[in-house]
């Protein structure tokens, strides 16, 4: 339809360096599977059950609020 405005996607660019620079190893951002114009965090090998990562930097959200 002539009438549909393009849909932005986001890119890693879109993304704080502090955020990449926190990425707990074997874990990346890719295309989300669930919604293709959003990143999602995909691992690159099986991360074992209780797993911690951390420190954490940035704002805490509530869940309304992403």
């Amino acid at each position: 339809n002539a009438t549909d405005s393009p849909v932005a996607v986001e890119t890693l660019d879109d993304v704080p360096e502090h955020v990449l620079r926190g990425l707990p190893e074997d874990v990346r951002l890719f295309p989300s599977a669930v919604d293709k114009t959003r990143l999602g965090v995909w691992a690159t090998k099986s991360i074992l059950k209780g797993k911690k990562f951390g420190p954490f930097v940035g704002d805490k959200k509530k869940r309304s609020q992403v």
